[in-house]
């Protein structure tokens, strides 16, 4: 399902929540998808438990998952929770977060850029597939 990588600066419970959130984002996991059981996941992750209940349980503050009592975890259909001036607020500390951990690199600003609309690009070509499982019909 997803991958940890050990030299990755984010916590590994961090790395789970962002994998989970781009396989939904992408439409690998679509509403009603069962994900896997924290015991489950943490087996396969060679973890702890205690670590993947950690980001199920953000997953679920985030409204990405809901515990459904007996059968387990599932995606959410897609919903709003926040509001515009929220996720204005939010998008703007990404974006100061962005610029203060590559500003070293000594990039040229039209090549970050670039680079970031290729990724967008990519996210919006494989979500507009007909290979993406929210398309096929």
């Amino acid at each position: 399902m997803i991958q940890i990588v050990t030299g990755d600066p984010r916590p590994i419970s961090k790395q789970i929540v962002d994998g989970i959130r781009m396989k939904i984002v992408t439409g690998e996991l679509v509403p009603g998808s069962k994900i896997p059981s924290v015991r489950g996941l943490a087996m396969q992750l060679t973890i702890n438990t205690n670590t993947v209940a950690r980001a199920y349980a953000k997953l679920t503050d985030e409204g990405l998952v809901e515990a459904r009592k007996g059968l387990g975890l599932f995606v959410c259909p897609p919903r709003q929770l926040l509001s515009d001036a929220e996720r204005e607020k939010r998008l703007g500390e990404q974006v100061d977060k962005f610029i203060n951990e590559i500003i070293g690199l000594n990039y040229p600003n039209q090549t970050i850029v670039d680079r970031l609309s290729e990724r967008l690009n990519a996210l919006n070509t494989f979500h507009n597939s007909p290979n993406n499982p929210k398309q096929a019909k």
